[in-house]
C-alpha cells in the first residue's frame, strides 16, 4: 500500500441534508460513506470496496498470501478481497523470480470478471462443492477466506447466531479443501456464540487468532479470526 495514499488526513467532513422519502438511518449511512477515508482510499486504488483493506491489514501481519499460494475466496462478491490477493500471490506473473499463486473466488450471485482470478457462481454449501472447488484449483488450497455475513434481520443476537452458524459451515470446507499448513481467515461477529467454533478451530490448527483490523469500523461489532497452520 501507498505511504502517501492520504489516509489519516484531514479533511472536511462532508454533511447530508436529509432528502424527501429517504430514511434518517439511510442519511446517516450516505454521510459515513462520504467522510469514509477508507471508501475514498478504495476507489483511488481501484479496489471494489473498503473491504479490501481488511484482508491487506490481516496480510500485513499474518503474511498468508504470499507469492505462489492458492487462494479460496467464499462469497467474494464484490471482488476486493480477490484483487487483494491477486497481487500478493503473484496470480497474474508480474513479480518476476517469484512463484505465481492462484486465486479462486465463489459466489451465489455473478461477479465481475478480475484479471488473475477464476470467479465461478457456486454455493459452497452444495454437496460436491469442495470437489468442484478442489478440481479448478488443481490440487488443494493454501487458504480459505470468507468476508460472508448472513442478511441482517435486524435483531442483533439472530444476526450474530447466523454468521457464526455461516462461518462454521466455512470452516468445515475449509477443513476438506487446506493443505496441511493451511490458513482460514473469516469475519465473525463478537457476542459469545462463537466459542464452540473457537474450540472446533483451535483443535484443527496450531495458532488461532481473533483480530479488529483497523479497517474494520470502530462501532462495527465484526471481527476477524485468522487460524494458522492447519492440522490436516
Amino acid at each position: 500500500m501507498k505511504n502517501n495514499s492520504g489516509r489519516g488526513q484531514r479533511d472536511l467532513k462532508v454533511k447530508v441534508k436529509t432528502a424527501r422519502g429517504r430514511k434518517l438511518s439511510s442519511t446517516r449511512w450516505l454521510e459515513r460513506q462520504l467522510n469514509d477515508p477508507y471508501v475514498k482510499l478504495a476507489r483511488a486504488e481501484g479496489y471494489r470496496g473498503r473491504a479490501a483493506f481488511k484482508i491487506l491489514e490481516l496480510d500485513d501481519r499474518f503474511r498468508f498470501l504470499v507469492p505462489g499460494a492458492r487462494v479460496v475466496d467464499l462469497g467474494c462478491a464484490p471482488g476486493g478481497w480477490c484483487q487483494v490477493a491477486v497481487k500478493r500471490v503473484n496470480a497474474l506473473g508480474e513479480k518476476k523470480g517469484k512463484a505465481e499463486g492462484t486465486v479462486l473466488g465463489v459466489d451465489l450471485q455473478e461477479v465481475e470478471p478480475i484479471a488473475g482470478a477464476q470467479l465461478h457462481q457456486l454455493d459452497f454449501l452444495d454437496e460436491g462443492a469442495d470437489d468442484k472447488v478442489k478440481e479448478w484449483l488443481g490440487g488443494k488450497a493454501d487458504v480459505v477466506m470468507s468476508d460472508m455475513a448472513a442478511a441482517s434481520s435486524g435483531h442483533k443476537q439472530t444476526d450474530h447466531l447466523r454468521i457464526i452458524t455461516l462461518c462454521e459451515a466455512a470452516a468445515q470446507f475449509a477443513f476438506d479443501v487446506l493443505e496441511e499448513g493451511g490458513t482460514f481467515v473469516a469475519k465473525v461477529l463478537a457476542g459469545g456464540a462463537e466459542s464452540e467454533l473457537q474450540v472446533l478451530l483451535k483443535q484443527r490448527f496450531q495458532k488461532v487468532a481473533n483480530v479488529k483490523p483497523p479497517a474494520s469500523r470502530s462501532d462495527s461489532s465484526e471481527k476477524f479470526v485468522v487460524a494458522t497452520g492447519f492440522r490436516g
